[in-house]
This record gives C-alpha cells, structure tokens and sequence, in this order.
C-alpha cells in the first residue's frame, strides 16, 4: 500500500442493502438460479461496498471480509482444514454449502455466536495429523478484482488463535483444539508467504477477538510466538492484529514485543484500553483506534471522539494512528437512506453502516486537519451532528412517567415462584402429558403465501378482517397437522409474526422501527432489530388474541408464545443513555403483563424464549455478575407472575452452557429447549452433570438443514438422550422454530419425530 493510512472500517456487511445475497442464494439452493449468478450479485455487491468507502473517503478497504456464508467457513477452505467427513464431495461449491448447511448424507458442521453478537459462525473441526493444502484463490481474486478499481485493500484473516479457540477438537474428550497450536500455525505461515507474494506491500488485518476474553491469560503465552513467527514469513507483510468488543491488555504486553506493524483496540466499549497507550506509543506501533460504534446504532459524539483522538496523539503520534470502526459493520444496518417512515427526531440521532463511513470520515478530517479544513456540506454535517445530541439529550419523547412510576416498585417484583417440586405435581395434573412429550420450538413455515398476506395487510390492500381471517386459516391448518401426526403439546405456528424480536418491538411503545434495517444472523439469515429509544411499556395484549383462537381448535394444550425481556434486549439496538439494566426491567414489565392475560385467557403453558440469553455475557468473567443479576431478575419479573400451575417454558439458542448453568437453574422455568442436534449430547451432560432436575428438551434434529432426518436416526438419537436423563425429565422437539423451513422438509421430519419417540416409549 503506497499511501499513508488515515482510517478505515474493520470489515463492512455483505448480504446486500436489499437483501441481494440472500434473495439470490435461497433461489440457488432451491435450484432456480445457477451458481454463475450467485457469483455475479456477490461481486456486485463487494464492488459496491468498495465504492461506497472509497466515495466516504475510507483509506484501507477490506477484501475477504465478503462471504457466501461465514467467514470461519471461508477460512477452513482457505487453510484446507476441511473435515475428513466432507471430503467425499468433489465439487467445491457443493462441499462449501454442505459444511454450513448439510445435505441428505451430511449434517451440517456446529454452528456458534461469534462471541456476545447474534451472529453465527461455523464451528471448525480440527484433529490431530490434518495436513493442510493452502488456497488463497478466493482472497487473490478479490484483491485483484479491488485494486483493477484503483482499490489500495488490506485483506481481513481470522487469525489462528482465534480460529483456534473457536474451533472443536473432534479427536480429543474435551474438545480443546489449542493443543493442536502446533499444527495449525505453519498452515498459517504458509497462507501468509503466499499472501506475501500478492504485491510489493500487503496490509493483512489478522482478526484475533478472543484476546479480549477470558482466555486471553492463557492464549497471551501464545501470542508472541505467533506473531513474531507471522511476522518474519515474507518482508512484504504489513500485519495489524485487531482485536474488539473488550480490552486486550494481557495481548497488547505481548504484540509490543513482536515485529507486527500495528495493534487494533476497540475504545468503543471499554475504557480500559486507554492506559495501554503508553507502551504501544513507545513501542513504535501504530494504533488502529477503534472510536466509531460499529456495533450501535446511535450518531457518535463527533466532537468528543476527536477530543479523544487527541488524547491519544498525545502518547502515540498523530502519523501512527489509524481511525477505525470499533469492529464491523457486519453488525449494523447498511443505511438509513430507505428510511423514510422513521420520525424524523429519531432518524436523526442515528447512523447505520454508510453514515457511519460518513462519520468516521469527519471524524478523521477534524483529527488530522481541523475544523478550518471543512468543506461548506462536513461543517454543515459537523453542526448538524452537535445539535441531533443535544436535542436527543433534551427529548420529552424518551421518557414515560408512567412507567418510572412501576420502576419505582421493580425491586418488589424479583422473588422467585414457590418451589418447582410443587409446581411440577400440579402441572402434570394438569395437563397430563407423556413421558417424552413431543412439541415443537414455535413457529412453522413462512411460505411466501403468509409473508404476501402481511405484507398486502400492511400495505392496505387488504382489510384488517380478510387478514385476520387468512391468518386463522393458516393457525387452523397448522394444529390441524399437529393434531394429525400426534404432538402432545401444540402451537399456533406464529404465522402473523415477522420476526421473534420484532413483532413484539412493533406493539412496545418506546420502540421504533426500520423498514430495510437488516443484519445478517447466519448465512442468508436476517433479522431486523428493534431500536429502542425510550421508556418501554405495553400498551394493549400482543399475543392473546391469536393464542386464544388456537386454543379454541383443540383440547391438547397450546403453548402461548412469547420472546423474553433479555432476549428483547440482546437482540435489539439498545439506548446507550441509560444503563441496559433499567431498560431490561422495563421489557419484563411488558412481558410479566402479556404472561398474565395469557393465563387468564386460558393459556396454561407459556413458553417465554429466552435465546439470547448467553449472547448478553460479557466476555471478561469479571463483569459478568452485574449482567446475570439483571438477567436473571428481568426474567423473574418476566414469569414469577404465573401461577402453581401454569407451566413455563423457555429456550435457548447454540451456546455453551457450562459456565452459566447455575444461572439457567436460578432462571427456574420449568421446561427449558436447548439447541444440541450439531453438538451432540456435550450439552445435555452439562445438565446432567450440574444435577439439574427440571424438564429439558433437547434439540433431536437441525431445523438449520433442509435434509430429513429419519425416523432411525431419531430414535437413535432419543435413545442416546435416555443414556444422559430418564424419560419423566426428558421432552422431544426439534432443535428451534421451523420458519426457515419449508413444509415440504417440515412435514416428514416432524412426523418422523413422532414415530419415533412412539418406538421409544413402547420399549421403556
């Protein structure tokens, strides 16, 4: 790279601003366009996110930040680390799409958060004797495919140690694959000497967040080693290691000490960066400054930011430091230009991912140059800046004195339920269900048909009694199947939800919503989150209605379904004026509200999905308390309204579970779901090794994959569950919602389960 680096973005998002990515790749797997135009919309738009940096004046422009799927995924190809049971697949794209996805001979590899996001990465499955075979063919193509656009790029890597960490060891009991350091870091070497020979300079931006987790003691014993070994490969590279989301002091003692070029901090979301400025200054590094939100949505203070960066010139000089993102944004939506519904006081005091480029590059300028350097349009955006703050400071729409006033109660309303063991009698009772009770997770297939009649219901072309009938009619049909194949324990299919989070963000007041704020989850997965600017409160019941004419169709019990207060928060884009704790509480009060008309609608389980629950952890083990107290007390809040007899339920998403498990008791619903199909029982023995004593569902097949499991494969999959707990404690269901699915792959797999936990309990 010839020029002087200023700034730039640590990676940008990928699935489109209008979903391009994913509209094009669920026509290829349903086998309606070919894989030459997936290829042609996935250049399309990496060279349209190269123009769009380029155009804000972003310096250093990423490659192989773009993916069909995962960036993990990416690097198991790039490296040649592909799992032994993949390799019978000769065609590359085939064997890309079954890793991430399965296909009728292959489950799909294990997929996990990446850290505290709500995005999903491939889980990598390493072993002891892998030989590598490096393939920088995708990488080189992009990096000539920029540069033929006048594009000086930095090429994104995960780095080993991350990947490392991140990855499951298949030939080991605990799984650990850092004892495979020793194989892994010459295939990194290898892939840097041949990164080293694509220019006479190439910027390599080596991703390593673990380093800012709990394990960063441990790994910091690694990191020297690493990097000097990294380092020395070609005297082409100019290696950044960046790290986000927390402080990497154990990892900045070691990089300091290595030949790297620069260090990437995140001073976003911590402080605890700052006093590491010193000895990066006086080791001669350059700073890569993470200071524009890359994980919020909220307009920076612009001239607190570079009140900052001065700060920090005053350590390191201004000539070796680099203005970034505090991470990607991968996590953000793309831009607010299609946002013409917003209120305009709440538009203003936000930026999505293109104004964030804006942003940074103000930034940048009012660091490096000053305000006299402005052009008449950046001092008109810096001023505009200064008073959208003020005036969000100032707002009377943020406040609810209504809801202070329950706040002021909050503490009264954090007791636990009367103990589980005389709950439990009551509810089996009551609804006198089976040993392996079989049930489903909550929604059922969005065909296009029930996306078109909320999207016609929405646009007006419809009234509002013709779409509450359509929707009936699709409830109806729905535990009409249910009931045909035998379930236990029913649901009405969420059919009038868009979304788990954002149907109920749309009838919250204090919450507003984008119309095209789409963040990619995995893969071709989106979702559009809530932004939440304000005091939270529930204005009128949100599900009862529909809950109650699902009840009314059948004498089985019907599950009311809810999405719960952390939930709501975690996967939401949160007000940063106030601590997430107060606006935690808030959403339980809403939910606590909705769970009683529920039960006294005649709703006598309520299943309130807690998925996120994990993803809220901080990464440092120190800070964690603070976090599972409000947790824990907002779901109480939540539930603790619910009588002896009413059974709730709750489920959680891929997440390791061991060192939360004693939160998840404390929780006390009393059935939980858990994801395990991908892990295998590594979960569930969590469970049964903590002596947890309430009902538990594991996941017995992956709804993330179109195959069809068969009816031996489950039952072989329920007889391993009854090794780990008996039967009484053990519920059957799929491993999450069906939505993604199509009923043609639903169908057959739900009845399948069935028949084979009837095989099952025959032979108990």
């Amino acid at each position: 790279m010839s020029k002087n680096i200023r700034n730039w973005v640590t990676g940008f998002a990928r699935i489109g601003e209008r979903r391009e990515l994913k509209k094009v790749l669920e026509a290829f797997w349903r086998g309606e366009k070919s894989f030459e135009t997936v290829e042609g919309v996935a250049k399309e738009l990496r060279q349209r996110h190269w123009k769009y940096q380029m155009a804000a004046g972003i310096d250093a422009i990423s490659v192989n930040d773009f993916s069909l799927y995962d960036q993990t995924l990416d690097m198991i190809e790039i490296l040649g680390l592909v799992p032994e049971r993949f390799k019978d697949i000769d065609e590359p794209v085939k064997r890309y799409f079954a890793m991430a996805r399965g296909d009728e001979n292959h489950t799909a590899m294990e997929m996990t958060k990446w850290f505290n996001t709500n995005y999903h990465y491939i889980v990598p499955e390493l072993s002891s004797g892998m030989t590598h075979r490096i393939d920088i063919s995708k990488i080189e193509s992009e990096y000539a495919e920029a540069k033929a656009l006048g594009i000086e790029a930095k090429i994104n890597i995960v780095g080993p140690l991350t990947f490392l960490a991140n990855a499951r060891r298949v030939d080991a009991a605990d799984g650990d694959a850092l004892s495979l350091y020793g194989e892994i870091l010459p295939a990194y070497e290898a892939l840097f000497e041949a990164l080293g020979r694509l220019d006479e300079t190439v910027v390599v931006q080596v991703e390593e967040p673990i380093l800012v987790t709990d394990r960063a003691p441990e790994l910091s014993l690694l990191v020297k080693g690493a990097y000097t070994r990294l380092a020395q490969v070609a005297d082409t590279l100019d290696i950044y290691v960046v790290t986000y989301f927390d402080h990497a002091k154990e990892a900045v003692a070691q990089l300091i000490q290595t030949p790297v070029k620069g260090i990437g901090l995140d001073f976003v979301h911590t402080d605890l960066n700052f006093p590491l400025l010193d000895a990066i200054g006086e080791s001669g590094k350059v700073l890569v400054a993470g200071i524009v939100d890359g994980r919020n949505v909220w307009i920076g203070d612009i001239e607190r930011k570079v009140s900052q960066l001065r700060e920090m010139a005053d350590r390191i000089p201004k000539e070796r430091l680099i203005v970034s993102t505090s991470c990607s944004l991968l996590h953000v939506p793309y831009t607010l230009r299609y946002e013409t519904e917003l209120d305009e006081r709440i538009r203003s005091w936000l930026a999505f991912g293109l104004e964030k480029l804006d942003e940074l590059a103000l930034v940048t300028k009012l660091f490096n140059e000053g305000a006299s350097a402005l052009s008449g349009d950046e001092a008109l955006a810096f001023a505009r800046n200064r008073e959208a703050n003020a005036s969000r400071r100032e707002s009377k729409l943020i406040h609810d004195s209504a809801v202070q006033a329950r706040m002021a109660d909050i503490d009264n309303l954090k007791s636990p339920r009367v103990a589980y063991e005389e709950r439990i009698g009551k509810q089996h009772a009551r609804f006198g269900y089976p040993p392996l009770a079989t049930t489903t997770i909550g929604s059922f297939p969005q065909t296009p048909e029930v996306r078109a009649v909320r999207r016609d219901f929405k646009k007006g072309v419809i009234d509002e009694s013709t779409y509450v009938n359509r929707m009936k009619g699709f409830i109806k049909e729905c535990v009409e199947f249910q009931e045909a194949i035998g379930l236990d324990v029913l649901v009405h299919g969420e059919f009038e939800r868009n979304d788990m989070v954002e149907y109920f963000g749309e009838r919250l007041k204090g919450v507003a919503f984008s119309e095209n704020g789409w963040v990619q989850s995995y893969g071709s997965r989106c979702v559009k989150p809530p932004i939440i600017y304000g005091d939270v409160s529930r204005p009128e019941p949100m599900t009862l209605f529909w809950s109650s004419y699902a009840q009314s169709l059948t004498d089985r019990p019907m599950k009311g379904m809810l999405t719960g207060p952390v939930t709501i928060l975690n996967w939401s884009f949160v007000r940063d004026d106030q601590p997430r704790s107060t606006t935690c509480y808030q959403i339980a009060l809403a939910i606590r509200d909705e769970v009683e008309d529920l039960q006294n609608g005649g709703i006598g389980m309520i299943q309130v999905d807690e998925a996120a629950f994990k993803e809220g952890y901080p990464l440092r083990r120190i800070d964690r308390p603070a976090y599972e107290r409000f947790a824990l007390e907002s779901f109480r809040i939540a539930t603790n309204v619910a009588r002896e007899e009413t059974q709730i339920h709750t489920h959680m998403c891929y997440s390791d579970f061991n060192d939360i498990i004693d939160t998840i008791e404390a929780m006390d619903a009393d059935v939980i779901s858990i994801e395990t199909a991908r892990s295998g029982n590594v979960l569930l023995k969590v469970f049964k090794e903590h002596g947890y004593k309430k009902e538990i569902g594991p996941g017995v097949y992956d709804i993330h994959s179109p195959r069809v499991p068969s009816v031996e494969e489950i039952e072989a999959q329920i007889r391993s569950l009854l090794e780990v707990l008996p039967a009484r404690q053990l519920w059957i269901n799929p491993d999450c919602g069906l939505k993604t699915r199509r009923w043609e792959e639903v169908r057959p797999s739900l009845k399948n389960m069935v028949e084979a936990t009837k095989r099952v309990r025959e032979s108990l």
